[in-house]
C-alpha cells in the first residue's frame, strides 16, 4: 500500500520512541550502528488494535486457514504467538516503502523439535505467492530474523522463486557473512547474512547469548524496526541499525509474523508509508 497525500511526520518522531525499553548493552558498537536513517513517515496504515486480528490473518502448516490449537490469539492487548504450530499470522494487504515498528519479548514456552533450541521467530517482509509456499507454512519473502543471538539477520526464503539481495560485509572467524558497512559487496539468493554483532561462536541452544548482543534477554521487551525503502531493507534493533539489506529483488508484499516454535508476544505492532517531501 502507498499513501501519497499525508501530514509528513519526522521519523525523530518514530525511531526509538514509544514505550521506554531498556536496550542491552552490547561491548563494543561500531559508528555506523548508531547512524539511523534520517526518513519522514506519514499516518499509519496499519496499527494492530490490541483487541483482536483485524487486518491480519492466521495460517499454520497443519490447519492452514483454521486455528484449532489457538496458535495466535489476542489478550490482555498482546499479541500471542504460542509456537505451537509452524506458520505465522500475515497482513491482509501488500506494503512498500514503509517503516515497521514491533514491541516484543519471548515467552518461556518451547515446542517440538525446538524445544531445547534457541528461541526462533521471524519478520517475513514483502511476501508474495501462495500462504505455504515454503515448507508448507510461509511465505516467499525477505526474513528479518528474531531468534536469540540473531536478531536482525537478514535471510532470503526462497517459495516458487528465489528472492535474492545486497549487503555489504565481513567475513566472520567462521567463515560466514557479517554485514559491515563499508564492506565487500555480495548478493545471494539464499541464506543468511549476519547481524553485524551476532557471536561467532553462536550455537543452537535455547537461553544463548552473545556478548555483543542487543536483544534483551527472555521476557524483557524489545523494539525492532525495519525500514523497506524502495529495494534497501534496513533493521534497527534497540535502537542499533543491525544490518542493511540494498537491490532486494522484492519491494512490495504482505508482512508475516512467524510461529516457529517458540512463545513470542507483540504488544505494537505499527507500519508508517514513507513520505517524500514534494
Amino acid at each position: 500500500m502507498r499513501l501519497h497525500a499525508v501530514l509528513p511526520v519526522f521519523v525523530s518522531a518514530v525511531i526509538g520512541m514509544g514505550t521506554p525499553i531498556e536496550a542491552a548493552r552490547p561491548s563494543a558498537v561500531p559508528g555506523f550502528a548508531k547512524e539511523l536513517p534520517k526518513i519522514k513517515t506519514g499516518q499509519p496504515l496499519l496499527v494492530f488494535n490490541g483487541k483482536d486480528l483485524t487486518g491480519f490473518y492466521p495460517y499454520t502448516h497443519d490447519h492452514q486457514y483454521d486455528d484449532p490449537h489457538h496458535v495466535f490469539t489476542v489478550h490482555d492487548g498482546l499479541l500471542h504467538i504460542s509456537g505451537e504450530e509452524f506458520g505465522g499470522v500475515a497482513t491482509c494487504g501488500n506494503f512498500s516503502n514503509y517503516h515497521l515498528i514491533a514491541e516484543w519479548k519471548w515467552g518461556a514456552k518451547t515446542w517440538g523439535s525446538r524445544e531445547k533450541a534457541s528461541r526462533d521467530s521471524g519478520i517475513l517482509l514483502h511476501c508474495v505467492g501462495p500462504d505455504g509456499a515454503v515448507g508448507g507454512h510461509w511465505m516467499e519473502s525477505i526474513e528479518c530474523q528474531i531468534i536469540e543471538g540473531g536478531c536482525g539477520d537478514l535471510l532470503m526464503v526462497g517459495g516458487r522463486g528465489k528472492p535474492s539481495l545486497s549487503c555489504e560485509t565481513r567475513v566472520g572467524p567462521d567463515g560466514q557473512l557479517y554485514y559491515e558497512k563499508g564492506g565487500k559487496a555480495v548478493t545471494r539468493d539464499s541464506g543468511r547474512y549476519n547481524w553485524w554483532g551476532r557471536d561467532p561462536a553462536w550455537k543452537d541452544t535455547l537461553g544463548i547469548r552473545g556478548k555483543d548482543d542487543v536483544e534483551n534477554p527472555t521476557g524483557e521487551w524489545n523494539r525492532i524496526e525495519v525500514i523497506c525503502d524502495g529495494d534497501t531493507i534496513t533493521n534497527i534493533v534497540n535502537g542499533h541499525v543491525v544490518n542493511v539489506g540494498t537491490r532486494s529483488s522484492l519491494i512490495e508484499g504482505k508482512i508475516q509474523f512467524q510461529s516457529e516454535g517458540a512463545e513470542i508476544f507483540f504488544r505494537k505492532i505499527e507500519v508508517r508509508p514513507l513520505v517524500t517531501e514534494r
